[in-house]
């Protein structure tokens, strides 16, 4: 069986059709196809292989599968870690859209490997936009060459999600080349790539607080600030940082995930990114950059398990049609209830890997559009967390579409769905991106939904000129009317009593939004001189607005009705 990691015609589609990246064609079709033929060749080969052999702690130093480094010197050698970066910092100026394009790939064949170089290019992007020259030419580069890895730490066994708690201790003890230099001491949790064998030094992106001059730690997230922590000095020394052990996940088995401690034997030497106190604001762009690669690697692994579900059901032969009794089995694919998942799977992995490609496409005009960069900042919860929900829905229906194979080791949609499982966790679970998209996104800030609340007007007038569209384009416009109908009602609100459904107003704002952009490819596909593409398009925006969109009503209600279901139930009960 050979089956594509994604649906090439689709992938070309959204970019070239839909989004109209423009630029050098020629260039973006040599670097997807560059991409897709590197992640067949060199990433999907040891999926398997990844998910058996897991990292293991031997003397303190992390050992990984072989064939990651291999695949990851492959991707160095042809200029992908550097490919989103300016000519200056040593990369290609692709846009982001394309590179996030390319990402898409690999995650699809092999979501563990992808992992090393989707955090290692968000944390030299943070460096190149604060760090200084020195920091840039001694920590960035390296990373954008690919020599080096990086990681992010954030989360502590104490705190977890809740940065506000975080503990570990940075002290100053002056300056030198690289800037002001400090001491950590601390614990960091879940790091993925903490540590491994495979690349020549990590970088860490350490949050951490200055003690105050009585030697107590501010209080809250305003006196979080970032530090540089690499394992290896400029000096080629072991900085002082260990692994304490390791995680052992359901998925993502091949990615690394530590418990690091900083400063066990006299602290581990870091630079401070910037001033003091201004760690939170920085890591968001790191912390934001990876919410999106999140929902895409969700997507790309529910398109894949997606893919795979059409080929079983395609040649596997079982039942008759009703009516028939005699004559020979017909392939699963003419039962009106595989039909049905496999069209609720194309819903949500296209509508997912869509909404992920749109907010790559912002980020790359948001600094020239004030509307684009405010509309980034609205949707980026919902890029993380749609994906995340609904690329999983979308490997369980596959598992389902094989039947009893499906959750066995010999097929791969099992691992699958086990990798994706992951995803509604990082980088933040659902419940804390609900609150952002409430809290701060709407409430707090509100500049992006008349942007949206314009675009989804532009949309729904383009579909009402189309046949069978315009009946869509009435029922965006409703349920759009009910979105802001309950962001105005919770205006003004007790903040507890809006963050107690946060997360069912997240479910019904991501369910418009998916639907908006399902309208809008429709209508965009209908130019299209590929009938089975843009047939595609129109049927699964169909299931979307019959079998999805009326969905968002029950979950504004729950809203509306200021319910108290989940906050007012006594923890005696459980």
């Amino acid at each position: 069986m050979t089956t594509p990691l994604l649906d090439r015609r689709d992938v070309d589609f959204l970019i070239h059709t839909w989004l109209k990246a423009g630029g050098d064609r020629e260039t973006t079709d040599a670097v997807l196809d560059l991409s897709e033929t590197l992640a067949t060749q060199a990433f999907l080969p040891h999926f398997k292989r990844n998910d058996v052999e897991e990292p293991e702690l031997v003397d303190g130093e992390v050992r990984i599968c072989p064939a990651i480094g291999e695949a990851l010197k492959q991707y160095a050698e042809l200029g992908l870690f550097s490919a989103g970066f300016p000519d200056e910092l040593g990369g290609l100026g692709l846009p982001y859209l394309i590179s996030t394009a390319s990402f898409a790939f690999f995650a699809a064949a092999n979501v563990a490997t992808a992992a090393y170089p989707m955090l290692t290019v968000a944390n030299a992007r943070l460096i190149a936009a604060f760090g200084t020259a020195a920091q840039v030419e001694t920590f960035a580069k390296p990373q954008i060459e690919g020599r080096w890895f990086g990681t992010m730490c954030l989360s502590e066994p104490q705190a977890g999600s809740s940065l506000a708690d975080v503990r570990t201790r940075a002290v100053a003890e002056g300056a030198d080349a690289l800037g002001e230099r400090y001491r950590l001491f601390g614990n960091k949790m879940w790091i993925s790539g903490g540590d491994q064998d495979v690349s020549d030094n990590i970088v860490h992106l350490v949050l951490a607080k200055v003690p105050n001059a009585d030697g107590t730690l501010p209080e809250g997230t305003a006196g979080i600030s970032l530090f540089i922590v690499p394992k290896l000095l400029p000096d080629g020394t072991r900085n002082d940082v260990t692994v304490a052990g390791l995680n052992h996940k359901m998925g993502y088995r091949g990615t690394a995930n530590c418990l690091l401690n900083f400063g066990e034997t006299g602290g581990a030497v870091g630079w401070i990114v910037g001033a003091p106190g201004e760690g939170l604001r920085q890591m968001f762009q790191m912390m934001n950059e990876a919410r999106i690669g999140v929902g895409v690697g969700a997507a790309a692994l529910g398109y894949r398990g997606y893919r795979l579900a059409v080929d079983y059901a395609r040649e596997r032969l079982q039942g008759r049609p009703p009516g028939r009794r005699s004559g020979p089995p017909v392939a699963i694919i003419e039962h009106p209830d595989v039909r049905r998942m496999l069209l609720q799977q194309k819903a949500y992995v296209e509508g997912a890997l869509a909404l992920c490609f749109y907010c790559a496409r912002l980020v790359d005009t948001a600094e020239a559009s004030p509307d684009d960069a405010a509309l980034l900042g609205l949707l980026t919860p919902v890029a993380k967390t749609w994906p995340s929900e609904y690329g999983l829905a979308a490997n369980d229906i596959a598992i389902q579409v094989h039947g009893g194979y499906g959750y066995t080791r010999d097929f791969d949609v099992e691992q699958l769905w086990r990798d994706n499982r992951l995803n509604p966790i990082h980088e933040g679970t659902t419940g804390v991106q609900g609150m952002d998209l409430v809290g701060r996104k709407i409430l707090a800030d509100g500049s992006g939904l008349p942007v949206l609340a314009a675009r989804i007007a532009r949309t729904a007038e383009a579909a009402e000129a189309v046949p069978g569209l315009a009946v869509h384009a009435r029922a965006l416009s409703e349920a759009w009317r009910s979105v802001v109908a309950t962001t105005e009602a919770l205006q003004g609100e007790d903040r507890r009593t809006v963050l107690d459904n946060a997360t069912a107003f997240l479910w019904a704002f991501g369910h418009v939004v998916t639907a908006w952009l399902w309208l809008d490819q429709a209508v965009a596909a209908e130019a299209l001189t590929d009938r089975d593409l843009a047939d595609g398009k129109a049927w699964a925006c169909r299931f979307f607005f019959e079998c999805e969109l009326p969905k968002v009503d029950a979950w504004l209600a729950l809203v509306a009705a200021r319910s108290d279901v989940a906050s007012g139930a006594p923890t005696r009960i459980f």
